[in-house]
C-alpha cells in the first residue's frame, strides 16, 4: 500500500492554519477535483476523496490534535466500521461537507440529478467519548477491546425515516425538495443571492405528515451497540483515538458521529513507566552484592534472568535493551532499566552485630569509590539518552 500524503500538504496549508483557512483550502481543492468538473477522471476522484479525508481530520479539533502528534498512525488500524478515521465514500463526503461547495451548481451527488442540491439525509450525529483501561502488556503489544456503548441507533420500525409509513412523507413545499432556499437581497453593491438550509425541513427536502410511534419522528432511538476496537501497540496514558462512524446516529438518516477513545493506564505492581522505558527497583542483600548472584526480574511480557557481578554497588543501573514499550508512530522501542538498591537490615541479632563489628574495621569495608565510577547525576542523564 502506498504511503499516505500529509494532510496539510494535500490542502496546501500550514499546521497553524485557522479553522476558516482549513475550510477555504478544502473548498479550493475540492472544487478543482470535483467529479462534476472531471467526469470519468478516476485520478481526480481519488484526489477529491483524499482532500475530503484530510478535511475530515483537520476540521475536527480532537482528530487534528491526534494527527499532529502521531500522524497517520493515529487512524490506520483499519478503515470504515471500526477502524480509525478515513474510509470515506462519495455519499459520506456530500452528506457531511456538501454545504462547503456553496452555490456552484453541483448537484449530481446530492440525490437529485435534476439540478437541485438536496442533501442526502439529516444532520450528522454527535461524537461519543469512552475510557478504556489497559495494562502494560496490552499497551506494549496492542489489544482488541470489545465494549458495549449506550448510544442513539437507527429506529428499526421506520428504518430511520421518522415516518409512520412511506405514505407519511411528502416533498417539502418551502424548498420543493432541494433542501435549500435562495434569498435575494438588495445592497449598495447591487443584488446579492445567498443559499441556506431550508428552515422547514432542515435540509432533508421532505416533511413528515405522520410520525413513527417508536421514535416520535426522530428516526433514531436510544439503545446499545457492541463495538470491537483494535488499539495499536505503544499507546500511552491520556492518548485519544478516533473510531470513525461509531458515535451517535443523526436524526432522520443523518450520518454517524465518531467514537473518541481515551486510554487509561492500569498501574503495574512492580514496574513503572517512563515514556518508552520501563523502570524496576531491584533490592539485593549485602552478601549477594559482595559475592554476585543471578536474579529474576519482572518484565512487561514475563520474567528475565540477569547476572549480578561481584562488588555491585547500590545505585547501579542495568539496562535490558528493547524490553520497554514500542513507539506508536515509529519502529523505536524503549528499554527496561533496573536500579540496584543494597538492602540494609533494620534489625540484627547479637551474633550478627558481633560479626558486623569485626568487619567494620576491615579496610575492604571502607568506602573507596573508583574515579571511573559514575556519579548519581551521570547515571540519571544516561537513563534518558
Amino acid at each position: 500500500m502506498a504511503d499516505k500524503r500529509d494532510y496539510y500538504e494535500i490542502l496546501g496549508i500550514s499546521k497553524n492554519a485557522s479553522q476558516e483557512e482549513i475550510k477555504k483550502a478544502y473548498r479550493k481543492v475540492a472544487m478543482q477535483f470535483h467529479p462534476d468538473r472531471n467526469p470519468g477522471d478516476k485520478a481526480a476522484e481519488e484526489k477529491f476523496k483524499e482532500a475530503a479525508e484530510a478535511y475530515e481530520v483537520l476540521n475536527d479539533s480532537d482528530k487534528k490534535a491526534q494527527y499532529d502528534r502521531f500522524g497517520h498512525n493515529a487512524f490506520n488500524q483499519g478503515r470504515g466500521g471500526g477502524g480509525f478515521g478515513g474510509g470515506m465514500n462519495m455519499d459520506d463526503i456530500f452528506s457531511q461537507f456538501g454545504d462547503i461547495f456553496g452555490d456552484e451548481g453541483f448537484g449530481s451527488f446530492f440525490g437529485n440529478r435534476g439540478g437541485g442540491r438536496r442533501q442526502s439525509g439529516g444532520r450528522r450525529g454527535s461524537n461519543l467519548r469512552v475510557k478504556i483501561k489497559m495494562n502494560f502488556e496490552e499497551m506494549a503489544k496492542g489489544a482488541s477491546k470489545t465494549i458495549k456503548i449506550k448510544k442513539y441507533i437507527k429506529c428499526t420500525t421506520c428504518q430511520g425515516s421518522g415516518a409512520k409509513d412511506k405514505n407519511s412523507v411528502q416533498t417539502c413545499s418551502t424548498c420543493n425538495g432541494n433542501g435549500q432556499v435562495r434569498k435575494v437581497q438588495n445592497t449598495f453593491l447591487g443584488q446579492m443571492q445567498t443559499v441556506g438550509t431550508c428552515p422547514t425541513c432542515n435540509g432533508d427536502g421532505t416533511t413528515i405528515t405522520s410520525k413513527c410511534n417508536s421514535c416520535k419522528g426522530e428516526g433514531r432511538v436510544y439503545g446499545e451497540e457492541t463495538v470491537t476496537i483494535d488499539i495499536p501497540a505503544g499507546v500511552q496514558e491520556g492518548m485519544q483515538l478516533s473510531v470513525s462512524g461509531k458515535g451517535n446516529i443523526g436524526e432522520r438518516g443523518g450520518g454517524f458521529g465518531d467514537l473518541i477513545v481515551q486510554i487509561e493506564e492500569e498501574a503495574h505492581e512492580q514496574l513503572q513507566r517512563d515514556g518508552l522505558n520501563v523502570a524496576f527497583d531491584l533490592y539485593l542483600s549485602f552478601p549477594d552484592a559482595v559475592f554476585g548472584t543471578q536474579v529474576e526480574v519482572p518484565t512487561i511480557d514475563g520474567r528475565a534472568k540477569i547476572k549480578i557481578p561481584p562488588g555491585t554497588q547500590s545505585g547501579k543501573i542495568f539496562r535490558l535493551k528493547g524490553k520497554g514499550f514500542p513507539n506508536v508512530n515509529s519502529y523505536e522501542k524503549g528499554d527496561q532499566l533496573i536500579h540496584v538498591n543494597i538492602w540494609t537490615p533494620q534489625q540484627v541479632s547479637s551474633e550478627e552485630k558481633t560479626m558486623l563489628e569485626k568487619m567494620a574495621g576491615s579496610k575492604n569495608f571502607a568506602p573507596n569509590p573508583e574515579k571511573t565510577e559514575k556519579s548519581f547525576f551521570d547515571k540519571v542523564r544516561e537513563m534518558f539518552t
